[in-house]
């Protein structure tokens, strides 16, 4: 693929950086002026600090933003990573970008024929102006903390996806952001269903090497309209030296359904912000969430399921499995705002250490301020079965092979909801190449 990549950077996100990064994009009065908006708050910002509850599991004192640099391109010539999660689909269309810049975009014309819209972010920006502007920065909050409003303003290589009213797409569609050495990702998802539309969306992110540095500072917003369903799948795959800062959010609307399964084994170090809102009655959503470390790795996720409206449903399950010397941190909150009444919420977190020396930290929540509700949350976290490792190598599998075997049943309730078979053994011959014997 042919793709731009960053000319010689000028040094890391100053503001000389900035204005030549604006000055390389075609874009409205009103995005610019948005974009300054927010850099102007990210400079009025500091980075968060371990003192605020949010923080206080995960150290980013060695990230140095000064060691990246914006994506002022030019043209040359390189090849996107290889995605795991559409070998195999049949796919309605796909698009990818690299170093936060768009590559290339297909889809079929029959969808493309009845209103969808799908591809680079930049691009159809142009295209499609007032309809990004309708959506863009409504559904994740540009300044949560220093990371939000940095994206905001500088958000480019992104992806959007829209699907009109009551039109359901039968094939899956496939968006990769891809990363090289020392680069930057600073992509923006952006999925918008009308009422009574179904889509099914796999979202990859991987960097060309195992073991290869970067930044990534992202958003997704996803806004389905009444009656729309959606199956989402988001694999998080980026090399062990890159730092991920996400803030993800989906808002459901009246009697729509939102299945969202994520998947993080990459990283350096990662802190997510996963919230869904549920802000109509009948609102469904169910989270599913897949995290395997291994080294130092730490990942970090802080979700919420906000129900904001009565007669609503959310089920969030989150497991871990962790080796060597690495570090999860799950902190979950379901929300019950007042006259969210009928409110059905679940949440769990289930942790396997696969190391003396790995540590998981499980933080369930519950702020309720309705009655007439049901909401419930557990965790659990444990080492490998000695007995069960006993029993598989009493029936001749290695030690290795028979704690692949039992972190593939542990995660087995995460993977039976994924409807796509390839994509769920994708995930699943993923996690289980990574596995090392039980220390």
């Amino acid at each position: 693929m042919v793709a731009t990549t960053p000319t010689k950077p000028l040094t890391g996100f100053s503001t000389q950086a900035f204005e030549a990064f604006l000055a390389s994009r075609r874009e409205p009065d009103w995005l610019l002026q948005q974009r300054r908006q927010h850099w102007d708050a990210f400079q009025a910002m500091s980075w968060p600090n371990r003192s605020a509850e949010e923080w206080i599991r995960t150290d980013i004192r060695l990230f140095n933003l000064d060691k990246f640099a914006l994506p002022i391109a030019t043209p040359t010539a390189t090849e996107a990573s290889s995605p795991l999660l559409m070998e195999g689909v049949d796919l309605g269309g796909r698009t990818t970008a690299l170093n936060s810049r768009p590559v290339a975009s297909t889809l079929d014309p029959k969808w493309s024929s009845r209103g969808v819209i799908f591809g680079s972010l930049d691009e159809l920006m142009r295209e499609h102006g007032e309809l990004v502007r309708k959506h863009l920065l409504k559904a994740v909050n540009p300044r949560y903390d220093r990371f939000a409003a940095l994206h905001a303003a500088c958000w480019s290589g992104g992806h959007f996806l829209y699907v009109p009213k009551n039109v359901t797409i039968d094939h899956p569609l496939h968006c990769l952001s891809s990363l090289t050495e020392g680069g930057v990702d600073l992509g923006h998802l952006l999925v918008v269903l009308e009422d009574g539309a179904d889509v099914t969306l796999l979202s990859e992110t991987a960097s060309h090497g195992h073991e290869e540095t970067g930044f990534h500072c992202g958003a997704t917003e996803v806004i389905l309209g009444a009656g729309a369903r959606m199956r989402f799948v988001g694999l998080q795959n980026w090399g062990f030296g890159v730092w991920h800062f996400a803030h993800q959010k989906a808002l459901v609307g009246r009697d729509a359904s939102l299945q969202w399964t994520i998947a993080a084994m990459g990283s350096r170090l990662s802190k997510v912000n996963q919230h869904v809102g549920l802000v109509a009655p009948g609102a469904e959503c169910q989270v599913n969430g897949v995290m395997f470390t291994e080294e130092k790795q730490h990942i970090s996720y802080h979700t919420l399921q906000h129900h904001q409206a009565p007669n609503c449903q959310s089920d969030f399950l989150y497991k871990a499995a962790l080796q060597d010397k690495s570090r999860t941190v799950w902190r979950g909150m379901i929300k019950v705002d007042k006259g969210a009444v009928k409110t059905n919420g679940y949440q769990r977190n289930d942790n396997l250490m696969l190391s003396t020396q790995s540590r998981a930290d499980s933080i369930p929540g519950l702020e309720i301020e309705a009655d007439d509700v049901r909401c419930t949350h557990g965790s659990t976290s444990g080492k490998v079965d000695e007995e069960l490792i006993f029993y598989c190598q009493a029936r001749g599998l290695t030690r290795q092979e028979a704690t692949r075997m039992i972190v593939t049943g542990f995660f087995q309730q995460v993977f039976d909801r994924i409807t796509i078979d390839s994509v769920r053994n994708a995930l699943g011959n993923a996690i289980s190449r990574r596995v090392r014997e039980y220390q």
